[in-house]
């Protein structure tokens, strides 16, 4: 385990405005509570509350990976209307303290769904 600082910088913010994901012409997660993760050179992330997401488009996925900072990932596929995203979304179940805010929230990787409104 690692942890956040000036050489590997992350941060967890409160999105500040409502998050809209699209798949197959339907809403698949809605949220105002979205978290905005920023870490080091990457991309900013969203982490949508698992509540937020449409519980029967998420199914298992037996792919993992792990991130020193973060913890081991745990993936899903997304279904809807017929039509599976392989490992389209991620949450971390048991993440390191410094980031344990995003614990019970799911990220879904943009190229993977047909849009996310932020």
């Amino acid at each position: 385990m690692r942890e956040p600082g000036p050489a590997h910088p992350i941060t967890i913010t409160p999105h500040p405005t409502p998050v809209r994901v699209r798949l197959g012409g339907r809403i698949v997660a809605e949220t105002r509570r979205a978290l905005k993760l920023c870490e080091a050179g990457y991309e900013p992330v969203l982490y949508l509350p698992r509540e937020d997401v449409d519980a029967d488009a998420l199914g298992p996925n037996p792919k993992r990976s792990f991130c020193p900072y973060k913890g081991e990932a745990f993936y899903f596929d997304l279904t809807v209307g017929g039509a599976t995203r392989e490992a389209a979304a991620w949450s971390y179940e048991n993440p390191f303290p410094a980031v344990a805010r995003i614990r019970g929230h799911v990220a879904l990787y943009p190229d993977r769904v047909d849009a996310i409104e932020a």
